[in-house]
């Protein structure tokens, strides 16, 4: 049940090239994406979903290949998009009922049982009859990924899904798609680090339409482990070290800022050795790449 992905390219009628000879293996379970804001992502995951055509390349699920006969994955895909629409006075139940039907299940008791049993693995079942305009973000993406799970999909693709949501919910969420992960293809496409780092055993990250490392987390961790030094110092001088020093983020803390550096050795001044973390990866990798480096917060 892998997903092969085989130097896909994608260039928009603007002239925006998205992709740029994308290639990845997908085995089952969680498979994280990571990449800034326009970094291709959310093209790829609209490449793989079959709801745009690719330039040049190919995709295959098991046997399948998706960009030749995109009906056949579409019977196997459940795929969760960054912004969705909600009818929002139809209660939750009535809209999963709907979703159903499309996908084909005709038999009015099999959708009530499909419907019940979706809305209680997502924690919805209590609001069944409410109407969704009243659910919070957290609720409308947890009935989001219920639509995604109509049909029993082996390929499940969620873009984005945890931005704007608040501790709880991304929590409740992430836990969620744990346990679906379990037993099929699950691609998280996200911008946020600790997603990837709580949920996945393998992942990637794309830059500029272009992947720039994949591997198990671990295993990206160890190229920059004793290469990661850290120094706290006011916030006025924080610009005279990064002109100095190969800085690839900051954050603010106690009204001074942090500074991660990476060098392969003690670039003395102060910094001191430490743990790398998927942060850091990711702003170095991007750093090397020509990407922007973090900001401070």
């Amino acid at each position: 049940m892998t997903l092969r992905i085989d130097r896909i390219s994608k260039t928009y009628a603007n002239g925006v090239r998205a992709l740029h000879e994308i290639s990845l293996t997908i085995a089952p379970g969680m498979f994280g994406l990571l990449g800034p804001n326009g970094a291709g992502k959310s093209s790829l995951m609209r490449t793989i979903a079959t709801l745009q055509p690719a330039d040049s390349g190919s995709i295959h699920f098991r046997d399948l290949d998706v960009l030749q006969a995109p009906q056949q994955l579409r019977a196997q895909l459940g795929y969760l998009p960054q912004e969705f629409g909600l009818y929002p006075n139809m209660p939750a139940e009535a809209i999963l009922d709907h979703f159903a039907t499309l996908k084909g299940i005709a038999h009015r008791g099999e959708r009530k049982d499909i419907v019940s049993g979706l809305l209680q693995q997502v924690n919805l079942y209590d609001v069944r009859s409410k109407s969704v305009g009243g659910f919070s973000g957290g609720m409308k993406q947890r009935l989001g990924i219920a639509i995604a799970l109509v049909g029993h999909p082996q390929l499940l693709i969620v873009d984005e899904p945890t931005a704007g949501l608040d501790p709880t919910e991304r929590n409740r969420f992430l836990n969620l798609l744990a346990d679906i992960g379990e037993d099929v293809v699950v691609i998280l496409s996200t911008h946020i680090v600790e997603d990837v780092r709580e949920l996945c055993s393998q992942m990637a990250i794309i830059n500029k339409g272009q992947v720039v490392v994949q591997g198990a987390p671990e295993r990206i961790l160890d190229e920059v482990r004793g290469r990661i030094w850290r120094r706290t110092v006011p916030r006025a001088q924080a610009d005279a070290y990064k002109a100095q020093f190969h800085v690839i983020s900051t954050r603010m803390a106690a009204g001074s800022t942090v500074l991660h550096v990476y060098a392969d050795a003690d670039p003395g001044d102060g910094f001191v050795a430490v743990e790398p973390d998927l942060e850091d990866v990711y702003f170095h990798r991007l750093a090397v790449a020509g990407g922007t480096r973090a900001t401070e917060g």
